[in-house]
Parts: C-alpha cells; structure tokens; sequence
C-alpha cells in the first residue's frame, strides 16, 4: 500500500512498526465510487485475521479525525509543531478519513508499509491454507456419509440428548453440591489452620514455659546436691567435733627438753637456754587461761583468789579486804629482795592448782596428780626432791623444773576433765 523508502515529505507512519512511509501516487486520485467502494464492509467470517502477540510487536490505536492531533494512527512532519486538523489540507483529510474507515472495517490499522503489507498477506495466507484445509476435511466426511447412507436416529439422538441434558442437570446439580462440600471444607480448614496457629502458640509457650521450669529444676537440683553436700560436711564436722576435746585442741602441754610447754611456749629459764621473758608471759597467760576454764568447768570457785587471764599481763587477785594484784608475769633485770609480787603471783597459782586437785578428789577419789604440792613446792615423788616455784634464793635449773612438773599437773587435770567431757 505505501513504501517505508521515500525522499519527499511524509505525513503518516505505519501504523504497525511506526516508520514514515510515503504514500502511493494512486491515492491522491482517488473518487468518491472508489471511496465508496472501500467503505464496504469486509467479510469477517473469511478474512477474520487472528494477529497474535508474536505476529504484531506494536499496537496502535486507529487515526480519529476527532482526537486532538494524537500522533497514533499517522505522523506530521512539518517546521510547524501546533497546526491545527482544520488546517490539514483536503487531501489529507480524505486520506486520512480512508485511513480510518479501513481501520473500522477489519482487525488491521491502516496505514501499513510494504513490508508489514507483505507479511499480513503471508499471515492471511497461512490462515487461507489452513482454512481450505479444514474445508476439505469437512468435505471428504460429508462425502463419506452420504456413500454410506449411515443416517443416524433422529428420535435415538433426541433420548440420548435428554438423557445427557438429565444427567447434565444431575451432574450440575451435585457441582452445585460439591461446591458447597467444598466451601464447608475450606471454611474447616480455614478454622483448622487458625486452630493449628493457635496450638503452635500454645506448643511454643509451652516449650519456653518447659525450658524455664527445667533450668529452675536442673538449679534447684545443683542447689540441692550442694546443700546435701554441705549438710554431709557439717554432719562430718560436728561429728568430728563430738569427738574432739576442746581443751585438747585449745591447750597442748609437752616438752621441750628441760623446758615444759604450753601451745609451744617454753616455761622456765636456763643458762644454757635463756628464754625471753615475753615468751615466758606468754606461757603463764596460756597457763592461767587453763586453770581458769578447767575451774569454770567443774563450777569450782577459789578461795582467797581470782584468777585473771589477761595474756602476757594476767594476774591474779587476792580476795579479802587487802586486795591487791598479783602479776603472773616478769620483766627480768635486777630485782630488789622486797619485790616478791610475782613469786607471790607463782605461788597463789599454785594454790588454785592444789584447791583444783582437792575438788576433784572429792568427785572422783581414785584422782590424783603425780607431783605433790605445798606451799610453793612441788615435791618429785620418787626422788623425795622439792622444788619451789619462786625465783628468788632459787636457781634457775630448778625453777624450770618447778615450772615443767606445774605443767605436768594441769596436764593430768585437763585429761581428767577432757574424759569426764567425752562420756
């Protein structure tokens, strides 16, 4: 219809691939029987061309004398970029009037180039030859009827029909039926999958609210076994402590040589050994620290005297109407013959030591201590030998010996009372 290769100036453009073409000289001659004669309508049940998406890549709307200089259907190449369509000339209009009522007339917009002329006609072929096609088809098994003269029962087919119109309505029917099965079943499903979320929830609840009260559990349980733990220790210690003699734990009286102990301080001086005296106030503190808890033990209170344990500073008071304090603790250096104090202190421990051993021989009368005492001395049994627990007029090998058989005593008294404690 047109050519898309031209030097003049063109006024449309395919309508299909949207390239200016150049309309034939033919058509500037047209007359109105001519335009008449293409107004025509076109047969559709032959020419009906089906243009699929793949056969036709753009679609444009046919040309409208009426819109407002939309550039769909044909294209104005001019100096001028706002001409109004009363300005086109007549040829135009009548050109593009035809334009138009091909357009209307079939399924294809007009105008088209050469090119896109040329494969519609291969396309309308095609459809043409798959037409005559079917045509022949439909022939031949016409033709194969009538030789065979196989003319089927009218009133046969017309049962058969009603019977299949009645099962088609039965079969509607149980659609109908079916249809509604099927809403009920996806509204129970629909409530089925809301009570599934629901029981997710619940599982994921009840999984976390598990996991919490396992971890309290696996707690409570390490808790317990610590407590079963501590409990089985302190049984075992308080047992041990059933067992265990307080004053033997608190007071070891041994020996060290010449030397009597007491929690490993030494009591007494020698020549060859000179203790410090801050060591010998230690162990008189120790000493009478003992005595003292052993008196408080057997509820027994001295006469004349008041035992006060005070360290390396204790003393002892004497009761009565004089009272005055007795030191259980020495500095050494030069002494005056008239500084008694601390014998005299020495002494009254003695004498709280003996009234001690009379208590208890009242209480147990197989009791008794390995080294008599009397006024200050402590007599060695076997040997009939005395030794004083003064240090004045006294040597110092026989004051440490004094001191380690007064150690020796209380020793005995704290076993005594230490087995009188475990029964």
């Amino acid at each position: 219809m047109a050519s898309n290769t031209t030097t003049e100036p063109c006024y449309f453009c395919c309508a299909r691939c949207l390239q200016p073409i150049q309309l034939h000289d033919s058509l500037n001659n047209i007359n109105e029987l001519q335009t008449a004669t293409l107004n025509l309508p076109i047969n559709q049940h032959v020419s009906d061309i089906e243009l699929s998406e793949s056969s036709l890549d753009h679609y444009v709307p046919p040309f409208s004398l009426k819109n407002d200089q939309e550039k769909n259907g044909f294209m104005i190449i001019e100096n001028a970029t706002e001409v109004e369509a009363e300005s086109l000339s007549q040829n135009l209009r009548l050109k593009a009037k035809l334009f138009d009522n091909l357009t209307s007339i079939s399924d294809i917009n007009h105008p088209v180039c050469s090119d896109c002329a040329e494969f519609l006609l291969e396309m309308m072929d095609q459809q043409l030859n798959v037409a005559e096609s079917e045509w022949n088809d439909y022939n031949n098994y016409l033709k194969t009827l009538e030789l065979n003269d196989d003319i089927p029962e009218v009133e046969g087919l017309e049962k058969e029909l009603e019977q299949l119109m009645i099962e088609e309505k039965k079969l509607l029917s149980d659609l109908r039926t079916l249809k509604k099965e099927e809403e009920f079943i996806k509204e129970t499903i629909k409530l089925q999958d809301e009570e599934k979320k629901r029981l997710k929830a619940e599982d994921e609840k009840y999984w976390r609210e598990y996991t919490k009260h396992r971890r309290d559990l696996i707690a409570a349980e390490d808790e317990y076994r610590s407590l079963e733990c501590q409990l089985n220790y302190s049984k075992s210690q308080l047992e041990k402590l059933k067992s265990t003699n307080i004053f033997n734990v608190t007071f070891h009286i041994w020996h060290d040589g010449h030397f009597g102990t007491i929690n490993n301080f030494r009591l007494g001086r020698l020549p060859s050994s000179p203790v410090d005296w801050s060591e010998i106030n230690a162990a008189w503190g120790q000493t009478c620290l003992l005595l003292c808890a052993l008196a408080r033990k057997i509820g027994l209170t001295f006469k004349r005297y008041n035992l006060v344990p005070y360290g390396n500073h204790s003393y002892i008071e004497v009761l009565g109407e004089n009272k005055k304090e007795l030191p259980l603790y020495g500095s050494g250096g030069f002494r005056f013959f008239w500084d008694t104090k601390f014998d005299a202190g020495m002494v009254a421990f003695l004498d709280c030591l003996q009234q001690f051993k009379e208590e208890i021989e009242k209480r147990d009368s197989g009791f008794y201590l390995p080294y008599r005492m009397d006024k200050g001395k402590i007599e060695d049994s076997p040997s009939g030998n005395s030794y004083s627990v003064k240090i004045q007029f006294n040597s110092e090998e026989q004051w440490t010996k004094a001191l380690k058989f007064l150690l020796t005593n209380l020793k005995w008294g704290l076993a005594y009372i230490s087995s009188e404690t475990d029964k």
